[in-house]
Formats: structure tokens, C-alpha cells, sequence
């Protein structure tokens, strides 16, 4: 009869955690394609109320042409009216061609504002993704935001031509303070 009684109590135990994990759903509109414009694009996504405890991991995937490296900067953001509502930005993450992750972004203020920021240099011609990822912390709606840009990588002429530059700039200065004297 204890055996009986004990077996019935783990089972249900374990139907109870299991619905509880079961509960939580991943949530979200991924992958989505960003729209390059310039080598800029904005991002986001919002979710319905009612989802207390889901996670997302939305993914927003990208295309670098060319032969000249890129430079990636990104900032993402989400507002709501207390750290309790709303959702809760956990991790940003810049991934290439099979899965592979490049670079991970840096908490700047989390709370009733999540600000997360990732940068990466010198990324070749190739496919890429940015995934964010968080938890709903509360019933209500919530949404995120954000912002990328690329910008090519300076060719070593140009860090020539600007040292040569600074070089004349230097030169006539001390001259020019040489027949002041």
C-alpha cells in the first residue's frame, strides 16, 4: 500500500513539472530578412499579451556582398512601464554560415529598460544572422527594437594616406610657428 501510495505521489509530481515545462512555449517571427538600405537596417518584434514565461529567439538574417570586409554595430532595446512587465532581453548574438557564432552582445541596462549593443569587425562576403533572445516576464504585451549598421573596412592605403596627411599638417605647423619666432 506505501509503494502504491508513494508511486502515485512521484507520478504525479512528474505530470505536474511536465505540464509546467510544457507551458512554456518559444514565441516570436523568426528568421525574418532585414531589408538593407545603405548597409543600414532596423529590426524588432512584438508579442501578444498573455505569455508569461515564454522565451523567443528571433533570428534576423542578412547577406554581405563583395570583396571588402564589413564592420557590424547593433543596438537593440525594449521599454516597459516597470522590470516586472513587459519582457526581458537575455542575450544578443551575431552567428555566419552554419551556425558558427562570431560575436555576443553586451548587456548596457537591463530592467524596465534593456539596452543590449554588439559589434563585430572585418566580416567577409557571406550569410549572417543576428538572434535575440529573452523571456516574457509578464501578461502583457511587449515589444523590441533595433537598429544595425555595417560600414567597410578602411583599406591600409587609407590609413597610409591619413598618417601622411597628419605628417604635412604637422609639418606646416611647425614651420608656421618656426617663422613666428
Amino acid at each position: 500500500m506505501k509503494k502504491s501510495l508513494i508511486a502515485a505521489i512521484v507520478l504525479a509530481s512528474a505530470s505536474f513539472g511536465s505540464s509546467a515545462v510544457m507551458a512554456q512555449d518559444v514565441i516570436g517571427d523568426s528568421p525574418q530578412a532585414l531589408n538593407l538600405v545603405d548597409n543600414s537596417a532596423f529590426f524588432g518584434d512584438t508579442f501578444a499579451a498573455d505569455n508569461e514565461g515564454n522565451t523567443f529567439a528571433d533570428q534576423f538574417t542578412f547577406t554581405i556582398d563583395g570583396d571588402i570586409g564589413m564592420n557590424l554595430n547593433a543596438i537593440i532595446s525594449s521599454i516597459s512601464g516597470s522590470a516586472d512587465t513587459g519582457l526581458d532581453i537575455t542575450d544578443l548574438a551575431l552567428y555566419g554560415e552554419d551556425d558558427v557564432l562570431i560575436s555576443t552582445g553586451t548587456s548596457m541596462m537591463s530592467g524596465e529598460m534593456d539596452v543590449w549593443s554588439i559589434s563585430a569587425d572585418n566580416l567577409a562576403a557571406g550569410n549572417y544572422y543576428l538572434q535575440v533572445s529573452g523571456t516574457m516576464v509578464s501578461d502583457t504585451g511587449a515589444s523590441f527594437g533595433g537598429a544595425m549598421m555595417l560600414a567597410p573596412v578602411p583599406e591600409p592605403e587609407t590609413y597610409g594616406m591619413m598618417l601622411g596627411g597628419l605628417g604635412v599638417l604637422g609639418f606646416l605647423a611647425r614651420r608656421r610657428k618656426a617663422k613666428q619666432a
